[in-house]
């Protein structure tokens, strides 16, 4: 069966374009902006570089001490995914296979977590946070970080657990397996799609957070890469270069997260929205 090309067809590619297009423009202003100075960013900055420059990336990298906060945004990003996988996904398979009030009841209580917005709370999380000792340290912003998204993420795996059948963890228990080891051996592996899914869409949120750290941790050694890369925008100087510089060197480890894990977001997300 052949399909004509029409002008509907025609007009639907137009606007196809005009999409791709946008998406692409912030990416064709942050590369080219990262490869200017600042004369050629106050004159034209939108137009194409006439002498690129890549001294930008490695004064960015000296200057904001890109190194360091890039192991700091590592080490809170890499912690926080695996506590809210393990926590995430056994809550979550508790919520899916438990069909009785509580079960019910628990899970409203973590869908009104993705509801509210956790601005609400910033002021008594803060002074909790400062009450225990913790601003400034690793384990202050993990702790956030899994309290602000383990809602979400119990969302996207309660819907995925659910379309699954029961007979697999079931079989699991008549052969004498308890709950822990029929999820740990049989239920989890089944759950790769939605943990890839959880992996990119909590990382990309933590890693590109920049109030959070600048309120937990600014000022002390464990500053993350946004927080950093501020520091090139003052109240009369801003070196817009370095920033975007900044901002390319900062993108890359995220989008190499992406691009492993992109096969799974679709399939993952679309899973964890039935039931």
């Amino acid at each position: 069966m052949s399909l004509r090309y029409g002008f509907r067809t025609f007009l639907l590619e137009l606007v196809m374009i005009a999409v791709a297009l946008a998406f692409l423009f912030p990416v064709y202003a942050l590369i080219t902006l990262s490869l200017k100075g600042k004369q050629e960013i106050a004159s034209a900055p939108l137009s194409p570089p006439t002498s690129p420059t890549f001294g930008n990336f490695s004064d960015a990298w000296e200057r904001a001490s890109l190194g360091s906060a890039l192991l700091n945004s590592t080490m809170i990003t890499a912690v926080s995914l695996l506590v809210l996988i393990a926590v995430g996904s056994f809550a979550a398979y508790f919520l899916a296979r438990c069909a009785t009030r509580l079960g019910f009841g628990l899970y409203v209580l973590f869908l009104l977590g993705i509801v509210l917005p956790f601005q609400l709370g910033m002021i008594p999380l803060f002074k909790m946070v400062d009450a225990a000792g913790l601003l400034g340290t690793y384990q202050g912003m993990i702790i956030f970080y899994t309290g602000i998204q383990l809602p979400f993420t119990i969302f996207l795996y309660t819907g995925f657990i659910r379309a699954l059948p029961a007979d697999y963890a079931n079989a699991a228990m008549i052969d004498g397996a308890g709950h822990l080891q029929a999820f740990t051996r049989v239920v989890f592996p089944l759950l790769r799609p939605i943990t890839g899914t959880v992996l990119i869409l909590n990382a990309v949120f933590i890693w590109n957070d920049f109030f959070t750290p600048l309120l937990y941790l600014g000022g002390s050694a464990r500053e993350t890469v946004p927080v950093r890369i501020f520091a090139f925008v003052g109240q009369y100087v801003s070196d817009y270069g370095l920033v975007f510089a900044g901002l390319v060197l900062a993108a890359l480890p995220i989008l190499v997260v992406f691009l492993l894990l992109q096969r799974y977001v679709i399939k993952g997300f679309a899973s964890g929205l039935k039931g």
